[in-house]
């Protein structure tokens, strides 16, 4: 018996570039253990899963969600800045 495997991506943009990793999961995996098996869940801030946020093809998804072979899985930044402020300063 074959065990079904699924390939994922997972992607981080940072400083200007972004950070590409392919992993090969078991079938039923999930978007935390695709980023543990990345070695990009250093790069989320204070390390915690809790209070980053995810995406799976621009699509926020929790860390708990269960992958489908072909994925991106996405990790986003916080703001820096609020868009709206952001917007206002540059009218101004």
């Amino acid at each position: 018996m074959v065990e079904e495997r699924l390939s994922v991506e997972v992607v981080h943009a940072q400083g200007g570039q972004a950070v590409r990793r392919t992993v090969e999961l078991p079938a039923g995996s999930t978007v935390r253990q695709a980023i543990e098996a990345s070695g990009l869940g250093a790069l989320l801030p204070g390390g915690c899963f809790d209070s980053a946020l995810f995406g799976i093809y621009s699509r926020r998804v929790d860390a708990d969600h269960l992958l489908q072979d072909g994925d991106r899985v996405e990790i986003y930044r916080p703001l820096l800045i609020d868009p709206m402020e952001a917007r206002r300063r540059r009218a101004s």
